[in-house]
C-alpha cells in the first residue's frame, strides 16, 4: 500500500469537517447527514462495475455486481462534507455499510471540487481490493448484463442500484458510457446475442 492509500490513523478522532467521496449508490442514498455537496473529481481511479456484490446486490450463491474505484483514469461524482461533530458516526456508519465483505480499502484521496473556487480536498474513499475474492476485473457487456439481472441482495434488485446510478449520474449533468450502455439494456430489457 503506497503513501496515498493509507487511511490517516486519526480520520474518525479528528475537529475538523470530513469529507466523503461517492461514486455509487452513495450519490443517491448517502444514509448520513451532510453539510454541503459539489460535484468534484477524482484522478487515478475510474468508476467501474468490477465487484462481485454477495451481501447488498447478490447472494454468494447468486452474485451481483456493484460498482468500485479501480485503477487508472477519472471519476466523476459528488463529495459530501460532514460537519466535524458528525465525523465518528458517519465513519461508523460507512465502514458498516462498504466494508460487509472487506472488498473496498478504505482510503484519502485528493478530489477537485467542481465549484467555483475549484479547491482540492482529501476525501475519504472505498478503492476495490483486486486481491479479494469478489474482485471481477473487467467483465464483458454480456457478462455485467448476466449479474446484473440475477442480483437481488438485502438492498434489494441489482438492477434497481444500476439504474438509480446512471439517474444520478445524468442529474449531475454528465455521462458514464459504459454503464449508460449497460442502463439502456437493462431499461429495454433487450437480449444480447450470445
Amino acid at each position: 500500500m503506497s503513501v496515498q492509500e493509507r487511511v490517516d490513523p486519526a480520520i474518525g478522532r479528528s475537529d475538523s469537517d470530513l469529507w466523503v467521496f461517492a461514486y455509487g449508490s452513495l450519490m443517491w442514498r448517502p444514509g448520513f447527514d451532510f453539510a454541503e455537496q459539489i460535484p468534484a473529481r477524482l484522478i487515478g481511479e475510474h468508476r467501474a462495475l468490477c465487484v462481485y456484490s454477495f451481501d447488498h446486490r447478490g447472494t454468494p450463491e447468486r452474485p451481483g455486481l456493484v460498482l468500485g474505484l479501480d485503477r487508472g483514469g477519472a471519476c466523476r461524482g459528488i463529495a459530501f462534507r460532514v460537519a466535524a461533530n458528525r465525523r465518528e458516526t458517519t465513519i461508523a456508519y460507512l465502514r458498516d455499510r462498504e466494508q460487509t465483505t472487506h472488498v473496498y480499502r478504505e482510503v484519502t484521496r485528493s478530489v477537485w471540487l467542481e465549484d467555483d473556487a475549484r479547491r482540492r480536498v482529501s476525501a475519504l474513499a472505498y478503492v476495490v481490493d483486486r486481491g479479494h475474492v469478489q474482485y471481477a476485473g473487467r467483465l464483458t457487456l454480456a457478462e455485467q448484463v448476466h449479474y446484473v439481472r440475477q442480483g437481488h441482495g438485502r438492498s434489494g434488485h441489482n438492477r434497481d442500484y444500476v439504474l438509480s446510478t446512471v439517474k444520478s449520474i445524468e442529474s449531475q449533468g454528465f455521462r458514464d458510457p459504459k454503464l449508460h450502455q449497460l442502463a439502456e439494456l437493462l431499461h429495454n430489457d433487450a437480449r444480447l446475442p450470445r
